[in-house]
């Protein structure tokens, strides 16, 4: 009798983990879809809010293509590629070797400037850490930034998503006056009066406020190659500028005289 109790209960048990797996699965499946396009919507947030355009996530859908005009992906060398920006996924690509990286880019037009706006993935206390960083057009200066974590202590390093920390990266600058690139430090204690890399860190969330240093600088390091190459693009485009406006310039005289 004691037996055939112990094998009902046995095949009951085994029946409900398996009905309850399926049912845990399936649910999975359905909500998956949503899940997914509830993270794009939030990226969506978190791409427009790195220049200053702060809306819900339902409405970041609808005014996305209305700041952002291109995204793309990058290789190693700063050039483009037909890799589509949607695939790349962050914590993937960090932990390739890095010359087989690719770093997506979005580009925004804010009031008729260009802003670049690039996106960080590190590693805080208690896990990653992420966010996106935006440069003027002179691809130096710091627009705006967001940060957001996964597990990093409350009230300490998990305020790295507070406007007090955020908000002082604005108009930090990534080159020095040397033109070398220097990234941006979160600084223990504080940064100094006027120093144009650096930012006050949080009390004691040291191990946090470095990872944030650490990920600036691994992650803007990976798009000098395409800074470079822009900013050359940058200046034949104004000697053409120039030289056709000096050109204009003699044609009008000319016809004066």
């Amino acid at each position: 009798m004691d037996l055939n109790k112990n094998t009902y209960v046995f095949f009951f048990s085994t029946a409900m983990v398996l009905v309850v797996a399926a049912l845990l699965s399936f649910t999975s499946i359905k909500l998956k879809p949503l899940q997914q396009k509830n993270i794009a919507l939030e990226n969506k947030q978190n791409i427009l809010s790195s220049v200053g355009i702060y809306v819900s996530r339902e409405e970041a859908d609808l005014n996305y293509d209305k700041y952002i005009t291109d995204s793309f992906v990058l290789d190693s060398d700063g050039q483009k590629t037909d890799i589509d920006i949607s695939s790349i996924q962050l914590n993937k690509e960090t932990k390739k070797p890095k010359k087989e990286q690719n770093m997506p880019l979005f580009i925004s037009n804010i009031n008729g400037s260009e802003k670049y706006i690039i996106p960080l993935r590190g590693t805080g206390l208690w896990g990653p850490i992420w966010g996106y960083i935006s440069l003027d057009n002179d691809m130096n200066t710091v627009y705006g930034a967001v940060f957001d974590h996964k597990a990093e202590t409350p009230g300490l390093g998990a305020e790295i998503n507070r406007d007090f920390f955020e908000k002082p990266f604005n108009g930090k600058r990534i080159f020095d006056i040397e033109g070398d690139f220097v990234s941006i430090a979160v600084v223990k204690g504080g940064a100094k009066e006027n120093d144009y890399h650096g930012v006050d860190g949080i009390s004691g969330g040291t191990i946090t406020s470095d990872g944030v240093t650490a990920m600036l600088k691994e992650r803007l390091d990976k798009y000098l190659p395409y800074f470079e190459n822009k900013m050359k693009e940058n200046e034949v485009n104004d000697i053409m500028n120039f030289i056709e406006e000096d050109i204009n310039l003699n044609d009008t005289i000319n016809k004066l005289n």
